[in-house]
């Protein structure tokens, strides 16, 4: 199943998505939220069925961030081999974890945009992993399967002067509002294969990154319980995965991002984004 939520931003309805249609569900649920996935929303979907519910084309509707609210945004940084090799660091022994302000969730499509005085804002294309049951404490990364809702692109936006250069900890380059976009869907995990998918990046039609997930040093269910081990995990959870190598900090000189920029992000099996590069207006 491909779910989604379209409408205007703060009145997105939550759908499923089917070749080129969306149907609404919300007659069935309220939203795709961490309270309706608890409450058991997929499954309720599902049983439902999409017979006789209303629907439009996906592309006559602004398609919005595929959860509302969701409780936390995890990120594991320097997770694949090729991107470590162009940031001259070292594999780490465990996952590189922060977090990242679940308030820069932004719809798929939505513009990017470049904060005051920032001349060093990058992009990351990354595989989001969407949590559908509450996990602590796995006993081993086999279960973590079972806890796994689906997939969805995350473009995780991040200014590198806030990042590494000022004191403190990553989540400062990364929390900005705009700063994640992410859909246009989620996959859910019995409709997808996460350990070896394509994801590419261009920037104005210009390849930057195009990889593979089985390029990443820690793998999906090895983060998954990696993370339970001290935090608690809920539906509706969000963790990004690393960015493949090619970012703009990789370049000699630094190819960072300008407003009327376009940025395309995609992943085999899910979809693609776009997102146009714009100035902060106030």
């Amino acid at each position: 199943m491909k779910i989604a939520r379209v409408g205007a931003v703060g009145q997105e309805r939550p759908v499923v998505v089917v070749g080129e249609d969306a149907f609404f569900v919300d007659s069935i649920i309220p939203d795709w939220s961490r309270e309706s996935l608890e409450a058991g929303a997929l499954d309720r979907v599902t049983a439902h069925g999409l017979a006789g519910l209303p629907s439009t084309p996906l592309s006559a509707q602004r398609i919005g961030a595929p959860l509302t609210r969701p409780t936390k945004l995890i990120c594991v940084g320097l997770n694949y081999l090729k991107h470590i090799a162009e940031s001259n660091a070292t594999p780490s022994a465990e996952p590189v974890v922060f977090m990242k302000a679940p308030d820069s969730f932004i719809g798929p499509n939505d513009d990017v945009v470049i904060p005051p005085g920032s001349t060093a804002t990058d992009y990351e294309v990354e595989l989001a992993i969407v949590i559908g049951r509450k996990a602590l404490y796995l006993k081993d990364p086999s279960e973590s399967a079972n806890y796994i809702l689906g997939y969805s692109i995350s473009q995780d936006i991040s200014e590198r002067h806030w990042q590494l250069e000022r004191s403190g900890q990553w989540m400062k380059g990364k929390s900005f509002p705009n700063y994640n976009p992410m859909g246009p869907v989620i996959v859910t995990a019995d409709e997808i294969n996460p350990h070896d998918l394509r994801l590419w990046c261009s920037v104005d039609g210009e390849m930057r990154q195009d990889s593979r997930t089985s390029d990443l040093l820690f793998g999906i269910h090895h983060i998954v319980w990696y993370i339970s081990q001290f935090m608690e995990l809920f539906p509706g959870d969000v963790i990004n995965t690393g960015t493949p190598s090619g970012v703009g900090m990789g370049f000699k000189p630094t190819r960072y991002l300008a407003a009327g920029q376009v940025i395309r992000s995609g992943i085999e099996g899910i979809g693609e984004i776009t997102n146009m590069v714009i100035d902060y207006q106030g």
